[in-house]
């Protein structure tokens, strides 16, 4: 697997994009530690298994108080002492 350094990596960005779009996987390392690696997205679990936030709508109701703007300004006062 290919390493660059992070400003090389920077300067090299647009070839390492085409690269991963090849299938390629690229380690971005600073001061030598690997830090990043930049992978074709379709390897991305993440992408692959989006999960929609529907079913947890409307969860926070409620979560300030009946009367929002109060409870802000309660929270907001405990900084001033």
């Amino acid at each position: 697997m290919p390493r660059k350094g992070a400003e090389e990596a920077r300067a090299e960005l647009p070839t390492l994009l085409d690269a991963a779009e090849r299938g390629e996987t690229t380690l971005i390392t600073r001061r030598g530690r690997a830090v990043a690696a930049l992978v074709p997205a379709d390897r991305l679990p993440a992408l692959s298994h989006q999960h929609s936030l529907l079913g947890v709508s409307g969860t926070g109701k409620g979560l300030w108080g009946r009367d929002s703007s109060k409870t802000l300004a309660t929270l907001r006062s405990e900084w001033d002492h």
